[in-house]
């Protein structure tokens, strides 16, 4: 089992990785489950896959689960599934010095973390992630949100977990369009800022989506490091540094509003076309070798992720696409900050990119 620090002054907490972890809950997370019933906020799907083990580590620890079902996917981060939850753990006399367990994907993780932030002016909760996605990315760093009208994840807040439990058996049930699109916020590490662990995962990326086990726990601990390193940095977004682990999420969201948030495109999937395009973008404007960025295409492409725009079939321009970039919450002033490379493993924050040149960047890929 690998244990990653994430090193934040008074709050800090620990992921631990491995397999086996959710047998053991009440064992490693026992400090701070002060009450014998324990509130579990579980995804459907990952309860009834893992909710049988989870129960037995609280069990084991004299602990009872009492727990709340989210259904799947985007629909239940909402006002009304932030309502509904906030009221049951309010109904169960939660208080700040508990911690609420969160067992699923981002989606629950996201909507769970954002109730535990705003219940009581702000009460515990241990992250369980059981996609890759949500163990490498969302459920390290604190981000929690809702989905808006508006688009994704414009109401949220900064909250801390109390502890990540990322257990590497759970993503043996995962779907396998679901596990690579997971294995994108892996590669993403290794085109932000790590070309070593890039070129590591060229000759090792089948067997990390093979699951097997010492390259899978490595591409995970790896990824998460590179994470907490830079939310100790940079927790709340203000210097610059965090902001480049959005890295192909701008061309990403974009992609997803206009597909309408939904299964027709993995959010995963979306970074990884994302990272594609502005990887060609930085080679179009001189900032990188055009051989650099069809490497990371070509990354992308061997793993079985989309590549390319013309593989969504979507009946847009390239202004209706940079419409949506408009509402991205980081706009400032009018501007949009993009992550761009100056080489694979050499991200940078861009504050001077003009959306309409982005529009006929994204007219020539829709036509590529």
């Amino acid at each position: 089992m690998a244990v990653i620090p994430v090193a934040l002054a008074g709050r800090g907490y620990d992921v631990h990785i491995g397999r086996g972890l959710l047998e053991r809950t009440g064992a490693l997370a026992g400090p701070l489950l002060r009450k014998r019933r324990v509130a579990v906020v579980a995804d459907r799907n990952a309860w009834n896959l893992h909710g049988q083990r989870l129960e037995q580590g609280l069990r084991e620890a004299g602990k009872d689960a009492d727990v709340y079902l989210v259904e799947p996917g985007e629909g239940s981060k909402s006002w009304q599934s932030l309502s509904a939850l906030t009221d049951w753990l309010l109904a169960r006399e939660i208080e700040r010095g508990d911690n609420v367990l969160a067992l699923g994907g981002g989606v629950v993780g996201d909507l769970t973390g954002f109730a535990a932030a705003i219940l009581k002016r702000g009460c515990g909760f241990i992250q369980l992630p059981t996609s890759l996605l949500a163990q490498v990315d969302s459920s390290v760093g604190g981000k929690t949100a809702i989905n808006t009208a508006a688009g994704k994840n414009l109401i949220g807040a900064f909250h801390q977990p109390s502890m990540v439990l990322a257990d590497l058996d759970a993503l043996g049930t995962l779907p396998d369009r679901e596990l690579r699109a997971g294995y994108a916020e892996v590669l993403k590490y290794g085109v932000l800022g790590d070309r070593v662990f890039f070129d590591w995962l060229t000759n090792h990326g089948p067997a990390v989506l093979a699951l097997e086990d010492a390259p899978l726990e490595h591409a995970v601990a790896t990824s998460v490091a590179m994470k907490a390193a830079i939310v100790a940095e940079d927790e709340r977004e203000t210097t610059g540094q965090r902001a480049l682990l959005n890295l192909g999420h701008t061309f990403g969201h974009a992609l997803e509003a206009e597909t309408g948030f939904s299964d027709r495109l993995l959010h995963g999937e979306a970074v990884a076309l994302g990272m594609v395009l502005a990887a060609r973008y930085s080679a179009r404007t001189g900032l990188m070798e055009a051989t650099e960025a069809e490497a990371v295409a070509g990354s992308v492409r061997s793993a079985g992720l989309p590549s390319e725009i013309a593989q969504l079939r979507l009946d847009r321009d390239g202004g209706t696409l940079v419409d949506h970039m408009r509402h991205d919450k980081k706009m400032d002033a009018g501007t949009l900050p993009f992550v761009l490379l100056r080489g694979i493993g050499q991200a940078f924050l861009a504050r001077d990119v003009a959306l309409s040149d982005v529009a006929l960047f994204l007219d020539e890929e829709l036509r590529r």
